[in-house]
């Protein structure tokens, strides 16, 4: 059947492996401003539940159990963090040129403030703040780390402000 209209879906969440859940969670909470939605709790693998049998479609027979939280943003976008005992603890090197996720981006106004508490709260800021029309619009973007490693993006304004006046053009 041919689709009759194609049109823009909507983002539900975000999957996110941490490697301390409880550390996470506050630091997306206490910095970020994220709402907890469900506390950290356990999964584990059992035949005999409907989020033990698809946790094993998604994730196979290599696992016993991990915790969960989920998280939501201002605007109602999940945030879904994992923690798995026996996985590697250290977030792999950033390397954008390789297919794949590498980043995720998020909003704020205040841009100083926010790079400057992720820094202070363990994490790193990996550029300096930076203009898309330097003199003319109040438009920054920064690169940052969390404190586990995981690479995002930080923007001032809307992805669809920053970039409908052609933020490449001269």
């Amino acid at each position: 059947m041919k689709d009759k209209m194609t049109y823009p879906k909507s983002f539900s969440h975000i999957g996110i492996t941490v490697p301390d859940i409880k550390k996470a969670v506050k630091f997306y909470k206490d910095v970020m401003g994220w709402y907890v939605i469900m506390q950290p709790s356990v999964v584990k693998k059992e035949s005999d539940t409907a989020i033990g049998i698809m946790c094993i479609d998604v994730f196979g027979d290599d696992w016993e159990q991990f915790e969960i939280a989920h998280m939501s943003t201002s605007d109602g976008i999940g945030i879904e963090l994992f923690s798995f005992p026996h996985g590697v603890k250290e977030a792999p090197e950033f390397n954008p040129f390789d297919t794949g996720l590498f980043h995720f981006c998020i909003q704020d106004p205040n841009i100083e403030a926010l790079v400057e508490k992720i820094v202070s709260s363990g994490g790193k800021q990996r550029m300096l703040i930076r203009e898309y029309y330097p003199n003319d619009k109040p438009y920054k973007m920064c690169y940052v780390e969390d404190p586990f490693g995981i690479v995002f993006e930080i923007y001032t304004h809307s992805y669809e402000l920053t970039y409908s006046s052609g933020a490449y053009s001269e």
